[in-house]
């Protein structure tokens, strides 16, 4: 399966526009932003639990991390509210549910085999710096490698700038509207701009803020 693997084109998502897709679990559903691969696939999606589901055990073969958008997502190890931001590194294990229910943002198969940090953070509760050179715009890292870095970013209403990095942009809106040539972009929905390419945006009425992945498109790794 090839979904938007294309990885030297942009590709911009309003996700709740995309049908939901049954996994191979009862009451786990996906939406389906790249792919490469059938059920072990590098890939990037939204997943759905419904209330009381769970997924099977499994290892993380090539590593997951995920942003919870909405609910509770759970597992052997804790809860994990609405908001927060989970790296299981390469040969982590673990069997995910969620009693409540649940929506989150994944990422499968795209950790760099030397990256053992295994964390979880509240994005909420992020404090930014404004950025000096940038008016309107404030940021936190919270991963800072040689071919990934990864930010949380907040525009106040109306900043426009570009967005771009020589690895590569990915960009998931948490919160307000982001616009580009003429379209809007809001809560939830997926940006991916290819290696080297800059493009300008700019922030809505309410401001807009984003988790933002940096540097990792110049290398796209495939399991097998």
């Amino acid at each position: 399966m090839r979904i938007n693997a294309e990885f030297d084109e942009a590709v911009m998502v309003r996700t709740g526009e995309m049908d939901w897709v049954p996994s191979p679990m009862a009451g786990v559903d996906r939406r389906m932003l790249d792919r490469i691969g059938d059920e072990v696939a590098r890939a990037t999606s939204i997943v759905r639990y419904a209330a009381g589901s769970h997924f099977s055990e499994h290892t993380h073969s090539g590593g997951e991390e995920f942003i919870v958008l909405e609910g509770v997502f759970q597992d052997e190890h804790g809860d994990y509210p609405a908001g927060t931001y989970v790296r299981n590194p390469i040969g982590t294990h673990h069997i995910p549910r969620s009693d409540p229910g649940c929506t989150i943002f994944v990422k499968l198969w795209q950790f760099a085999k030397d990256d053992a940090d295994q964390f979880s953070l509240n994005l909420n509760s992020l404090e930014l710096s404004a950025d000096p050179n940038v008016e309107g715009v404030s940021r936190a890292q919270i991963v800072d490698r040689p071919q990934e870095a990864v930010f949380v970013e907040a525009w106040e209403p109306g900043t426009e700038t570009e967005l771009g990095d020589a690895g590569g942009v990915e960009i998931l809106i948490l919160e307000g509207e982001l616009n580009h040539a003429g379209e809007t972009y809001h809560r939830n929905d997926w940006i991916r701009l290819p290696a080297g390419e800059r493009t300008e945006f700019k922030s809505g009425a309410e401001g807009v803020r984003f988790w933002m992945k940096c540097g990792h498109l110049s290398k796209i790794a495939i399991p097998g």
